[in-house]
């Protein structure tokens, strides 16, 4: 499956101003198995084990660069690079109007910290081809992948005029989201989709957010993919 998508997401985590952002979609699933339940903080992924309920496979997820220089709230404080955060996921259906999924990935470039997600989502079809779907979301991020983003050392305190803060990680956030889909025909389908997250513990304790931000993220989406089969011989 390939699409794009547009999302309406805040400048960068823990900002409280938005901008619009085009958003990749690409995921791969087994010829003649299912098509699955895709959410919209999914990671891109192979399911390379597909049995029954159960899925797994590798996940990856891209995270765009920080400029300090293109928001005058991260004046002094620095670029953080793009960073690549590579794992896997599980997920199951107890089920079949229950998706339960988690991701673990390691970050690479702008940090090196692992990311851990955990998501559920209630999926009801409302008539054919029209689904909705919603449920609670967890993220927890280790210091290496929360610090160059939110800790603020003595000489980004001297250029930002914010206090020195040290960024530790741990429960990094907690949130809903929802999303209603319409499947066109077999390979075309539509999404629109919200999803709110509340940071939490010392990302949102950091001066960042807390003099120059804000910890209530909310991200409005919409989207369309196009699914097709190949083979490799």
């Amino acid at each position: 499956m390939v699409g794009i998508g547009g999302e309406y997401t805040p400048d960068f985590v823990g900002s409280k101003n938005s901008k619009f952002l085009p958003i990749p979609i690409f995921t791969i699933r087994r010829a003649g198995s299912i098509d699955q339940f895709r959410g919209p903080r999914d990671s891109a992924s192979i399911a390379l084990l597909d049995v029954g309920n159960f899925r797994a496979g590798p996940a990856f997820k891209y995270v765009s660069s920080r400029k300090s220089d293109k928001y005058s709230e991260l004046t002094g404080l620095g670029n953080v690079d793009t960073a690549y955060e590579l794992g896997g996921f599980v997920e199951y259906y107890p089920v079949d109007w229950l998706r339960l999924r988690s991701e673990l990935r390691q970050g690479f470039g702008g940090h090196t910290g692992t990311v851990a997600d955990v998501s559920a989502d209630v999926i009801v079809p409302l008539i054919q081809r029209l689904t909705i779907s919603a449920g609670p979301r967890f993220t927890w991020k280790s210091t290496n992948a929360t610090a160059p983003y939110f800790g603020v050392d003595a000489t980004q305190a001297l250029a930002s005029g914010l206090p020195v803060y040290d960024a530790r990680g741990g429960a990094h956030s907690v949130g809903f989201g929802s999303q209603i889909s319409y499947r066109i025909n077999p390979q075309w389908e539509v999404h629109a989709y919200v999803e709110y997250e509340k940071l939490l513990g010392d990302v949102a304790d950091s001066p960042l957010v807390k003099l120059r931000g804000s910890s209530n993220q909310t991200t409005v989406g919409l989207g369309a993919s196009y699914s097709f089969d190949f083979r490799i011989r």
